[in-house]
């Protein structure tokens, strides 16, 4: 009968667990359904922000801006947007292994983000900051990150800056990715980012067509307007990028949440079948006790 004890105990155990998996399963899948509709929401504003910049950047010397200066040197420093929680799976575990592919001997770092935050410090990698970030995202929030990396490339403390991310491609899958933020390159200037799923695709050749042959007028000039335009396009990118990290997150915990809730209802099971034999073996064995017992009495 002990046996019989163990294993009820760990029947509610294990339902105890498959609740609080699930209850996070479906928190996940909340925040991720807010994650994309931020995306997504800023999808119009992206379209005409790269517009006005595939005109804009034909009318200026793309090498008399700071930021479109590309230089020799290979000082780089890499933000790493990545988790402040675990229980996603791999999601963190492939960002590293993106990241190292990407530093090199020069490489610095500042992050978004617990976990590499923690991991980069035990490896004795140089962190210059570290930032947090809300959940859900704001665009205010991305500002001071774009400002600090832009002020750290006009300084000359680097010579590339470059952002690793996860980024969201379905509920199923995410992936690392690294994308070099500045010196921005000219000829993908006006591009958008191929983010699938809740990014934008790139942009089309007609839709090139129509933002050249459109006549903008720009006031005061062609330089001003590129100089106000440009921080406001390296903060969208962050911005982007971090909801495509949230996104992933949320999405990766969901279904790491789901196959928990499916491994403890398959133990359940399973223990609830050991159960039930080791039950109906007792009942057998006690039967065969009385019967023994009532023919010894014969």
């Amino acid at each position: 009968m002990a046996n019989l004890r163990d294993i009820r105990r760990r029947i509610k155990s294990v339902k105890n667990t498959a609740q609080i998996t699930r209850a996070m399963q479906l928190v996940a899948a909340a925040k991720m359904k807010k994650a994309q509709d931020q995306a997504l929401a800023g999808r119009e504003y992206a379209d005409q922000l790269n517009q006005v910049l595939v005109n804009l950047k034909e009318n200026v010397d793309e090498e008399s801006h700071a930021l479109l200066e590309k230089r020799k040197g290979d000082k780089t420093l890499i933000l790493v947007i990545s988790t402040d929680k675990g229980l996603c799976g791999g999601l963190n575990t492939n960002l590293l292994k993106k990241v190292r592919l990407e530093q090199n001997e020069h490489t610095e770092f500042a992050t978004v983000g617990k976990k590499l935050r923690m991991q980069l410090e035990k490896t004795d990698d140089k962190i210059n900051a570290d930032f947090v970030v809300a959940d859900p995202v704001s665009f205010s929030e991305a500002r001071p990150i774009a400002k600090f990396l832009t002020d750290q490339f006009l300084e000359g403390n680097y010579d590339k800056i470059k952002v690793c991310f996860t980024n969201f491609v379905s509920t199923l899958t995410q992936e690392a990715h690294c994308s070099q933020l500045l010196p921005i390159d000219a000829s993908t200037l006006a591009e958008k980012q191929d983010y699938e799923g809740v990014g934008k695709d790139q942009i089309k050749d007609t839709d090139h067509n129509s933002a050249m042959s459109k006549d903008y007028e720009f006031e005061p000039s062609p330089e001003v307007v590129l100089d106000t335009l440009l921080p406001q396009y390296l903060n969208f990118q962050i911005y982007q990028m971090i909801l495509e990290s949230r996104a992933s997150e949320h999405s990766a915990r969901m279904v790491s949440m789901k196959s928990a809730t499916d491994n403890a209802n398959n133990m359940i099971d399973d223990l609830t079948l050991d159960y039930n034999k080791l039950r109906q073996a007792a009942i057998t064995s006690e039967l065969l006790e009385i019967t023994t017992a009532m023919k010894a009495m014969e």
